[in-house]
């Protein structure tokens, strides 16, 4: 029986790790994508302590470097496996503005463009059946794309941690959907997971107010296992194999208003990001 392949990004982190546990458990070779060697390795020991015998592999790259995402998929490439699972889950959310050194406003970069690119990349290695899931958020809601500052700053005018973290779910969505439509007939899948308030590093905001909000919030603020849980079950579950180009929150589909299904949204990101990623794409 051919092994069956899967990629997680961001596998070291809280929700990743939870992600990595499930899909290797359930038989599944996977590629622990990530940025910390020594964080990665200490995560890969801990769940086969935890979990006994499975398949995990740890591959590094700089998801906020196109370059990086690229020169990873060429040496998955070479190996000639076929991805089965792909789960966007890396993201970060930036204090301030920081430019990578390709240009792009370094929470863009992670949460959307290596996404878009890792997986536009990865589909000659993909077959019908192998699903793709992007992790979003409940913040796409707030989100706004104004062109072309979105991929440069985040958004237009000063810098806003959460409303550039915002608009780049949304621009992860609206590629969700897009290429649900372009691969429905090739039979491969393209869900979002909406993992809502997870306890991570990323929600820390070390201002004064913290206290209060944790007290206030604290008890809607899921564990990591939690905030997988919706993630693996488009990954994992028989009866959700077919489904495409949905939005998924508390493992249910959840509805989208009518905006987020406008085709002409979707492409007009869709070649605006064509157009700044077109050397690496192959």
């Amino acid at each position: 029986m051919e092994q069956k392949y899967a990629i997680i990004t961001g596998a070291s982190g809280g929700m990743g790790v939870e992600i990595t546990r499930a899909v290797a458990k359930a038989g599944y070779s996977v590629i622990m994508v990530c940025y910390r060697a020594e964080k990665a390795e200490a995560v890969r020991k801990r769940l086969l302590e935890e979990e006994g015998a499975l398949s995990l592999e740890i591959m590094l790259a700089d998801l906020s470097s196109m370059e990086s995402v690229h020169a990873f998929v060429g040496k998955v490439a070479e190996r000639g496996i076929t991805v089965s699972l792909l789960m966007n889950n890396a993201a970060t959310m930036e204090t301030g503005l920081h430019l990578t050194s390709e240009g792009w406003e370094r929470t863009v970069a992670v949460n959307y463009l290596a996404p878009y690119l890792l997986t536009r990349e990865l589909l000659p290695l993909m077959r019908p059946g192998s699903r793709i899931v992007n992790m979003v958020s409940c913040t796409y809601v707030a989100g706004r794309l104004d062109y072309p500052s979105f991929f440069s700053r985040g958004r237009k005018g000063s810098f806003r941690r959460l409303s550039v973290y915002s608009n780049t779910k949304l621009a992860l969505l609206l590629f969700t959907l897009r290429l649900a439509d372009e691969l429905q007939p090739q039979g491969i899948t393209v869900n979002a997971a909406d993992p809502g308030v997870v306890s991570t590093d990323m929600i820390t905001m070390r201002r004064w107010f913290d206290p209060l909000t944790d007290l206030f919030f604290r008890p809607f603020i899921r564990t990591p296992k939690q905030g997988a849980a919706t993630a693996v079950g488009l990954l994992l579950d028989e009866d959700v194999k077919s489904v495409t180009g949905k939005l998924y929150a508390d493992c249910r589909q959840k509805a989208l208003a009518a905006k987020y299904g406008d085709r002409t949204r979707q492409d007009r990101l869709w070649e605006k990001t064509e157009r700044l990623l077109k050397r690496w794409l192959s």
